[in-house]
């Protein structure tokens, strides 16, 4: 059995795309706290175009299971 995960798009823990679902995943995270931090980091940082990168994630990372 192979326990490397891969990064990908979660087709089942997904609000829009599934990519911070992916993510969570990946690393074992909670993925409802890993949402409220992307939102969170995106509001108070002009510097970080939150929506921007989601939409480069949501193309460069493959759906997954």
């Amino acid at each position: 059995m192979n326990t490397t995960r891969t990064l990908s798009r979660s087709r089942h823990d997904r609000m829009i795309a599934g990519v911070m679902g992916g993510i969570a995943r990946r690393f074992g995270w909670s993925s409802t706290l890993l949402r409220i931090a992307y939102v969170l980091i995106s509001i108070a940082s002009a510097a970080f175009p939150g929506i921007l990168v989601y939409l480069i994630l949501w193309l460069l990372v493959p759906e997954g299971d």
